[in-house]
C-alpha cells in the first residue's frame, strides 16, 4: 500500500502536474493540501477519470484539502470535531487495502504561524492542541492511522538548511517541535526517519532567491504512521522531480510504503 501526501500550492494551477504525477506514480491514497478551491471547482470528474475517488473540503483563495483514493473512502470527517474553524484544514477517511486492512487516513493543512509573536502564532497553538486531543481518541479507535500533510514544523535541526539562520524562527520554534514530539508521544512514528536518507533531504524550497537551485530547503511535509503500522512500513522518500517542473508548486510529494 502506497500512501502521500503533497501540497500543491493552487489545485486549479497544478492540476495537469497532478494528473501526471498520479499516472507515475500510481498510489493508493495521496492528500493534498492548499487546493485553493471552492468546493464547487473541486476537479472530482477529472480524478475520477484518472482512477481516483476524491473526498475534498475547500474555501477560496486559501487552504482548501483533499483525499484521493483508488478504493474509496469511508468515515469522512472534515476540520477537527469540537474545535471550531472557519479554515479548512484537515480531512480524514477510512480506506481498505487487501494487503494492510483497514487504514485511517488523515490529512492535514498545519496553520503556518506567521511568526511567534503573532496572533497566527497563537491560533496555531491552539490548532495543534486540538489536533493531539482528537488524533489520542482515533488511535483509541483506530489501529491502523497515518497522519500527514504539511505540519509547517521542522522537527529537528537535520530538518533545515541552515539552523544557526532558522533557530527560534517560524516552523523551528521550541513550541512547534514540542508540538511534534507530543503526536509521536501518543504512538506515532516519523516514518522517514524510519530509514536512511540522503542528505538534505528537504520538502518545501522557497520560490526566492534561487532556493531549490541551492537546495535550500526544510523538512516540513510529513508522513507519521501509529505504532502498529511501523513494522509494515518498509519504504518512506521524497520526491524532488515535480519541484523542476515549469510553475511548481513550492513542495514535493512524500510517499509512503506500507506492505
Amino acid at each position: 500500500m502506497k500512501l502521500a501526501t503533497w501540497n500543491v500550492n493552487s489545485l486549479s494551477v497544478r492540476l495537469p502536474q497532478l494528473l501526471n504525477w498520479l499516472a507515475a506514480n500510481p498510489v493508493d491514497a495521496l492528500v493534498l493540501q492548499e487546493t485553493k478551491l471552492t468546493d464547487d471547482k473541486f476537479p472530482h470528474a477529472d480524478l475520477e477519470a484518472a482512477g481516483y475517488q476524491s473526498q475534498w473540503f475547500g474555501q477560496k483563495t486559501y487552504n482548501g484539502v483533499a483525499l484521493l483514493t483508488r478504493t474509496g473512502s469511508t468515515d469522512i470527517v472534515r476540520n477537527i470535531p469540537g474545535f471550531a474553524d472557519e479554515q479548512a484544514r484537515v480531512i480524514a477517511g477510512t480506506v481498505l487495502d487487501k494487503a494492510v486492512g483497514s487504514v485511517r487516513v488523515i490529512g492535514c493543512y498545519f496553520p503556518n504561524g506567521q511568526a511567534p509573536d503573532s496572533d497566527k502564532f497563537v491560533y496555531k497553538m491552539g490548532w495543534l492542541d486540538a489536533l493531539q486531543n482528537w488524533l489520542k481518541q482515533e488511535l483509541q479507535t483506530h489501529q491502523n492511522v497515518v497522519l500527514m500533510g504539511d505540519f509547517n514544523i521542522a522537527p529537528t535541526d537535520a530538518d533545515v538548511y541552515d539552523p544557526v539562520a532558522w533557530k527560534d524562527q517560524i516552523h523551528c520554534t521550541p513550541q512547534e517541535r514540542a508540538h511534534f514530539q507530543q503526536l509521536l508521544d501518543l504512538g506515532m512514528h516519523d516514518a522517514f526517519r524510519l530509514f536512511e536518507q540522503p542528505p538534505k533531504p528537504w520538502s518545501w524550497w522557497d520560490y526566492r532567491n534561487l532556493a531549490f537551485r541551492k537546495n535550500q530547503g526544510l523538512r516540513i511535509d510529513h508522513i507519521l504512521v501509529s505504532h502498529a503500522l511501523k513494522a509494515r512500513t518498509t519504504a518512506c522518500v521524497i520526491d524532488k522531480a515535480p519541484r523542476k517542473n515549469e510553475r511548481p508548486s513550492d513542495h514535493a510529494p512524500v510517499i509512503v510504503t506500507i506492505g
